[in-house]
């Protein structure tokens, strides 16, 4: 099994979610987070006062799926997230030693 985290721009959050429902992903984890990557932050304007923010509001999507999913996952967040701009996001992929299902005992690729 494999953990995708990706982190994208909040307004590409739809997207995203409906392009892995059309996949078959079942289930995901949605965060609201804040964090710069090269962009360093960004400068914005506030009641005709300019002000350089250097935290940048992001979503975090979490998905667990099994080996044979994970490429088909990671290229479709991929086309979902991607405007071409800075800023765009990250995708990780991280292996996963087990899961559990609480409600039934469930284990591993069933729990999913």
């Amino acid at each position: 099994m494999k953990l995708i985290i990706a982190i994208i721009k909040p307004f590409k959050l739809d997207e995203v979610r409906e392009a892995l429902s059309s996949l078959g992903v079942q289930g995901m984890t949605v965060t609201e987070v804040k964090g710069f990557g090269r962009q360093k932050g960004q400068t914005e304007i506030y009641r005709g006062a300019e002000y350089t923010t250097n935290m940048v509001p992001k979503i975090k999507v979490e998905v667990v799926c099994d080996d044979g999913l994970a490429s088909r996952v990671v290229e479709t967040i991929q086309q979902a997230a991607h405007t071409g701009s800075i800023g765009d996001g990250k995708i990780f992929t991280i292996d996963v030693g087990g899961a559990v299902r609480i409600r039934t005992g469930e284990t591993d690729d069933t729990a999913l």
